[in-house]
């Protein structure tokens, strides 16, 4: 799709570097701003989809920036400014080498864990008795270590990480803080538009002076999962699947024609029509989950509106 940015070759005043994640770039500019970019690239299972998706990046950046305006009088984040609908501007920070997930039910990997008979993750134990998607007793944290080069997150649990001296305890203290902080404003929100915010992970930094920040995205389908909350308790009684807002409907796509990242594995064929159908759907995540109506920025020629919108912050800096 021509209409779509996958990388970025980008070279702005006083760059020092760029690091490109699964989904985001990163460019560090005079080692004092970082310019985070979010593409149009779909990832899955830790694989990089061969082709973007329209406004994927616009959706993710929108959705982040409204989070961390909603969540920055209880945690601190690293955001700016959003000089371009798929940029965000904030301060260069030293990322943690542990993402931290949370969740409030069995869903997902936990449940998939859970149904191989497994009752610990990361070093918690899951009540006996659950169904998929049941509520836990209260929200579970289990950490997962940061991949670099394409390889897997894995579980870790908080005693590894310690042991291991990826954070120190004291700072690991505020990471858990953080964490529960966050996912109960985002319970709160969620449950204002009427869904239910299942679980999520967050990313978190500290800057130059030492301050702990939330960075990256928060909240976003693709960092999170969401249930309907209208019908879900019917839906638990009966069996039945829940309606939920996240990239899952991809991923359930991709194993429905033998992909699980695995390997041997080829990704199937994403048809212009499907695409298309994954970017409708990814709209509609963001109307849900933001509560108004999605304004697409023009996409004649993303490369030099992003471009020309960083110069000229930075340039006004």
């Amino acid at each position: 799709m021509s209409n779509t940015i996958t990388t970025t070759n980008f070279n702005f005043p006083n760059q020092k570097s760029v690091y490109r994640g699964k989904v985001r770039e990163v460019y560090n500019i005079n080692d004092d701003l970082l310019v985070m970019i979010a593409t149009d690239r779909l990832s899955a299972f830790d694989v990089v989809l061969p082709k973007g998706i329209p406004y994927k990046g616009q959706i993710l950046n929108q959705i982040a920036t409204k989070f961390m305006e909603l969540t920055r009088d209880i945690v601190p984040n690293w955001l700016i400014a959003t000089p371009d609908p798929s940029v965000a501007v904030g301060h260069l920070c030293t990322p943690f080498k542990v993402e931290m997930v949370i969740r409030g039910y069995l869903s997902g990997h936990a449940y998939r864990e859970y149904a191989s008979g497994k009752r610990i993750i990361c070093g918690v134990t899951m009540p006996e008795g659950l169904k998929e998607n049941d509520r836990f007793p209260e929200p579970i944290i289990t950490p997962t270590t940061k991949a670099d080069n394409g390889e897997h997150d894995a579980d870790i649990s908080r005693e590894a990480i310690l042991a291991n001296g990826i954070v120190s305890e004291e700072d690991y203290l505020v990471l858990e803080k953080y964490t529960r902080a966050l996912f109960e404003r985002g319970t709160e929100i969620a449950a204002s538009k009427g869904l239910i915010l299942v679980d999520t992970k967050y990313e978190f930094g500290k800057t130059k002076e030492g301050k702990i920040v939330l960075i990256d995205e928060i909240h976003t389908p693709d960092s999170s999962r969401y249930f309907y909350a209208d019908g879900y308790q019917e839906r638990q009684e009966k069996g039945e699947e829940q309606k939920q807002l996240s990239k899952e409907f991809v991923r359930r796509w991709l194993i429905e024609n033998g992909f699980q990242g695995k390997e041997g594995q080829q990704i199937p064929d994403m048809t212009d029509a499907y695409i298309e159908t994954v970017s409708d759907r990814y709209i509609e995540l963001y109307e849900n989950i933001i509560g108004e109506k999605f304004e697409k920025a023009d996409i004649d020629n993303i490369e030099e509106r992003i471009y020309n919108n960083v110069v000229t912050y930075l340039a006004s800096k």
